[in-house]
């Protein structure tokens, strides 16, 4: 039996313990944005899964049942789409870690190791709570 992250039988686990079904297009749905290393968005996913016969209302039905079962976070970076990521374990939905998007090819660029310096904490909070961090620029592609 394959215990890896993107194996079937862990997959489904994941999405049964969350209280859904763990019905075939959810299982691609999920391992989809497993392997993906950028948020995806709902074309995106829904263009890949069309190849397995998943039309896009099912796979934005999915997206948002995921999301609001907290196995995937929904980001909005500035430019109106919705990309989807999974929420890693031991990972909440609050704990979003900062993206990059590059401002002349759309690209966009997980930066799972970069946080908030102490200093930068502490005045961040003395003004609010920080619920996400957003680089922009040019990528190295564009730049």
């Amino acid at each position: 039996m394959n215990d890896s992250p993107s194996s079937t039988d862990s997959i489904k686990d994941t999405i049964r313990a969350a209280g859904l079904r763990a019905t075939p297009a959810r299982l691609a749905t999920l391992q989809m944005l497993r392997e993906a290393d950028s948020p995806l968005t709902h074309a995106e996913v829904a263009d890949r899964l069309a190849v397995d016969g998943v039309d896009k209302a099912t796979a934005f039905r999915n997206l948002n049942d995921m999301t609001e079962a907290g196995l995937l976070r929904r980001t909005e970076l500035g430019d109106h789409v919705y990309r989807f990521e999974e929420i890693g374990p031991g990972e909440s939905d609050a704990e979003s870690h900062p993206h990059f998007l590059c401002t002349v090819c759309g690209t966009v660029s997980c930066l799972d190791t970069v946080k908030l310096t102490a200093a930068s904490e502490r005045a961040s909070q003395a003004i609010g709570e920080v619920t996400e961090i957003l680089l922009r620029g040019r990528c190295n592609s564009c730049k």
